[in-house]
């Protein structure tokens, strides 16, 4: 067993002690789990650099990571299902999107342990034992964050030296720029005066890159108007602009085993099935989303789900808004941070196929759509075709839903600033039902819904060009002008990625990006459409453009959607010329309106999509929309 101790620092009731139905109540054990693996083993072989890693004198290579277990205090009263919680930047994503709870902001100076807001109570329920284990090693240095504590690669005793590709943005003038997204670690520069080094801007995504001279920068921090030399920042005279894309390709040094991320989330679920964990299991689900979605579809696609014991790890898996990518998750200086399609070399093979009994859940909102990359896990490179997943694998796409869960109260600024107001429908509702799916589909067979995505052979996959005619009608609505597609880059690498030679890379043909086609009133038609879209309100779309505040104002705002309500009354449309039929033509009433909405969900329960209890959920998301715009 690669785990080899669970160190605990701290044990607290759960929500005050609050019983959760006849499972009662839950605690939380909080500590270090340890690891030691052996390099040579087949389990492990395909971890890049791990045969550079240091080993202890038994020729294992030792490591840790950050765990919260969440479990009934009565263990007998536990499901025998845990679900691997694949915390996001180290915060925790499970409770949240399944509970319909809120998470917390880790900030320097904040409580490290703060209370875990439970929702609705959703998992603890149903008895699941929930593992937030800790994969990342670069994240920034803020209590609280979960994290792996990992090992540094290098050869003859020598650290490492590679190219490194980064991504900048900011939504104001800066400075300079640490040589990361988000605050993480950064490598450092390997030389200062590197000739080697080139740094890029342009103004969208797919446009020609400008050079800038060499002369015009330097890595380096600015204090105070100080400039002084840094191999983690890089400074521009003059300072960046707000919204403007830059790359910085340069020669990094300090190289860890950031594969051993793949690993401690493997062997956590393995330790939990078979090992000598607080709670036993038999079956572990693993969720993660955004970043750690194509964290997951990397670890599926290396082959890394088998233990040292032979044992599949996870038997199922929620891979949810990941799009079409996989990331540096297992590449020699990877950047787990890094996460446009436009800079990422971990695109095709879109379609990531589990081995073995996995059972696999791909699920997207329409920001990944129009984001270019989620169209491209079921339809070949050019989108001309549709093509079909394996029999384990399941597609969904939430139709007029954008990345996160949702904006509520309504509004235009959740950290940067759209044009428009943000998307507001909350897709918790079809994750919870996707979970309870896949475990009859491990559990007992049964197979889940069928996949449920736009589709090129029925004509609801379509260009994003052709959605501007309906979306040039609809008053103030800003659709895109110009839309990036992901283009084929060339790194140099090898054909797995475990490292690059060629940065900036090469470019080539963008690949097809397809979306779904909506109907008059601008709601999309391909998908899992959610009673907001069945029954609406308002027009709610996976794109957003960028606030003038913020800079890049004909950029897509990445990961937002938008929301554009009705005009109220037939007088109110007829004034801005709107073509959407007014919240008043459409119904006679609230109780109208709300008995139509549960008819609508009715409907996704029939079909598989939606589960019983969450019938009354969009009644009350639908009731809230009523009172802000009808």
């Amino acid at each position: 067993m690669a785990v080899v101790g669970f160190d605990v620092t701290l044990r607290r009731a759960l929500a005050e002690g609050k019983s959760f139905g006849d499972v009662g109540p839950y605690e939380e054990l909080k500590g270090r789990l340890r690891y030691a693996i052996d390099p040579a083993h087949a389990a492990n072989r395909g971890v890049t650099d791990v045969a550079l890693a240091p080993r202890n004198a038994a020729g294992l290579v030792e490591f840790s990571a950050d765990l919260s277990l969440l479990v009934p205090v009565d263990r007998a009263r536990a499901s025998g299902r845990a679900l691997i919680d694949v915390v996001n930047r180290g915060n925790t994503v499970s409770v949240p999107n399944f509970n319909h709870a809120t998470r917390p902001a880790f900030v320097a100076g904040a409580d490290p342990n703060p209370p875990i807001d439970v929702g609705d109570g959703f998992l603890m329920r149903r008895g699941y034992v929930v593992a937030s284990c800790g994969w990342q090693f670069d994240l920034p240095e803020v209590p609280g964050l979960i994290r792996l504590y990992g090992v540094e690669a290098r050869e003859h005793g020598q650290p490492l030296r590679g190219r490194v590709y980064v991504q900048l943005q900011a939504p104001e003038d800066v400075a300079d720029f640490l040589l990361s997204d988000r605050a993480h670690q950064a490598y450092p520069a390997a030389d200062l005066d590197e000739r080697d080094a080139v740094l890029t801007v342009r103004d969208m995504p797919d446009a020609e890159p400008e050079v800038v001279p060499r002369a015009k920068w330097k890595f380096a921090r600015v204090d105070n108007g100080r400039v002084t030399p840094d191999p983690r920042h890089v400074a521009l005279d003059g300072g960046f602009a707000r919204g403007r894309l830059y790359h910085l390709a340069y020669t990094a040094t300090g190289a860890q085993v950031i594969g051993l991320g793949l690993v401690a989330l493997r062997d956590c679920a393995a330790w939990l099935k078979h090992g000598e964990a607080p709670v036993r299991v038999r079956r572990a689900y693993a969720y993660g989303r955004s970043q750690t979605g194509r964290l997951l579809r990397t670890l599926i696609h290396d082959g890394l789900n088998d233990d040292e014991q032979e044992n599949e790890a996870f038997d199922g898996v929620i891979a949810n808004v990941a799009g079409g990518m996989r990331g540096e998750f297992n590449q020699r200086f990877g950047q787990n941070s890094k996460d446009r399609p436009w800079t990422m070399g971990h695109l095709a093979p879109f379609q990531v196929e589990p081995s073995g009994r996995l059972k696999v859940m791909y699920t997207n909102t329409s920001a990944e759509y129009h984001r270019g990359d989620a169209s491209l896990i079921h339809t070949d490179p050019g989108g001309a075709r549709d093509v079909e997943h394996g029999p384990s694998v399941r597609v969904y796409h939430f139709a007029g839903t954008e990345h996160g869960t949702g904006v509520w109260p309504p509004t235009d600024t959740q950290v940067d600033r759209s044009q428009n107001l943000r998307g507001v429908v909350h897709y918790g509702r079809l994750l919870r039902a996707c979970l309870i799916n896949l475990d009859r589909w491990v559990t007992d067979g049964v197979a889940p819904p069928p996949s449920r995505h736009p589709r090129v052979a029925d004509g609801t996959a379509v260009p994003p060009e052709t959605l501007a005619k309906t979306f040039d009608a609809i008053p103030g609505a800003r659709y895109p002008r110009r839309h990036a597609r992901p283009l084929r880059l060339d790194f140099g690498a090898d054909a797995e990625m475990r490292r690059i030679t060629l940065a900036p890379p090469k470019t080539g043909a963008p690949y097809g990006t397809r979306v779904s086609a909506v109907n008059g009133d601008g709601n999309e038609i391909g998908g899992v459409v959610l009673p907001e879209l069945a029954v609406p309100l308002a027009t709610h779309t996976g794109w957003n453009l960028r606030h003038a505040d913020i800079g890049g104002v004909e950029q897509l705002l990445v990961f937002a959607g938008a929301t554009l309500p009705f005009a109220k009354t037939r007088h109110e449309r007829a004034a801005s010329a709107d073509p959407r039929p007014a919240v008043a033509e459409r119904y006679g009433s609230r109780d109208d309106y709300l008995r139509r909405v549960r008819a609508a969900a009715r409907v996704l329960v029939e079909d598989g999509y939606l589960l019983e209890e969450d019938v009354e959920t969009s009644l009350a998301f639908a009731a809230r929309m009523w009172e802000a715009w009808a």
